[in-house]
């Protein structure tokens, strides 16, 4: 597989795009059930929980029952998503953009239940890449993906992009604060100089994949649906650039996971990365 012309421009100018069709139905369906099983794990475990890397995010909802609002590298333990995120489709989508070594600082799942609060607020990837030394020219060495394993709609709480925001690097977008569980507010953009009249609805289907960049402005709204909206994220940058992160691919091969866990955003990996509750 290669990455088509159009979708070469398309995240040339507007900051991302969208591969229809990525993964077969069949192929969603197994990696839904994989999903599935590391949500009864983090429901499982009732609060926020840590081991190394692997992370569970837990909030009670409106009722105070747990609400699983995202987990993070997941794949140490889970082998059909540590297949995905090893997938020679990613290498070869990216390789136009960030070559053929690349490490992963990204691999989570974003969970959002019928009627339950799932928001994040308008923001760009870029304000996560910490510290900042560990991650050099940022624009052009790192590619965020989303793959859809649910449908993505209005109702459903899309991911929502701000086109062509990428153009305006590190913007200050109330960074000091929280960004999920947090509603759009648009004077948040109005206020980077941007307008809410480039808004964009990722509508996708499952199997979808979109890709955006790390400065592109975006966020995503409450589901109102009557089902789950689930989305894969796996996050790749050129391994030159970046201190930090998972081997994922050298030479566009797929590099497995190493004896030791690597530093990525958890500081604390050396120090305290035995199973523990936050």
């Amino acid at each position: 597989m290669t990455m088509p012309d159009s979708l070469q421009t398309a995240y040339a100018r507007d900051g991302y795009a969208i591969m229809r069709g990525l993964f077969s139905p069949t192929e969603v369906a197994e990696i839904g059930k994989a999903i599935d099983q590391v949500h009864q794990e983090a429901v499982a475990h009732g609060r926020s929980f840590r081991h190394g890397n692997l992370f569970y995010n837990i909030a009670p909802d409106d009722s105070g029952t747990p609400l699983v609002r995202l987990a993070q590298w997941i794949s140490y333990h889970q082998p059909i998503l540590n297949a995905v995120r090893l997938d020679p489709r990613f290498a070869a989508l990216v390789e136009p953009f960030l070559g053929r070594d690349l490490k992963q600082i990204i691999n989570q799942i974003h969970w959002k239940a019928p009627g339950a609060r799932g928001d994040f607020a308008w923001h760009q990837d870029a304000r996560f890449r910490l510290p900042r030394e560990a991650y050099r020219h940022l624009a052009t060495s790192y590619i965020q993906t989303g793959l859809a394993i649910d449908p993505h709609t209005v109702e459903s709480g899309c991911m929502k992009f701000i086109r062509g925001s990428h153009t305006h690097g590190d913007l200050d977008l109330d960074t000091k604060v929280e960004v999920l569980g947090r509603s759009m507010n648009d004077a948040v953009l109005e206020r980077a100089g941007l307008s809410p009249d480039d808004l964009v609805e990722v509508i996708l289907e499952p199997g979808d994949l979109a890709f955006w960049s790390p400065y592109l402005v975006h966020g995503s709204g409450t589901n109102r649906s009557d089902h789950k909206r689930r989305l894969y994220i796996n996050g790749y940058v050129r391994a030159e650039d970046c201190d930090r992160g998972e081997w994922a691919f050298r030479d566009g091969k797929p590099v497995p996971f190493g004896p030791e866990p690597a530093l990525v955003h958890y500081e604390a990996l050396r120090e305290r990365g035995e199973p523990h509750y936050v």
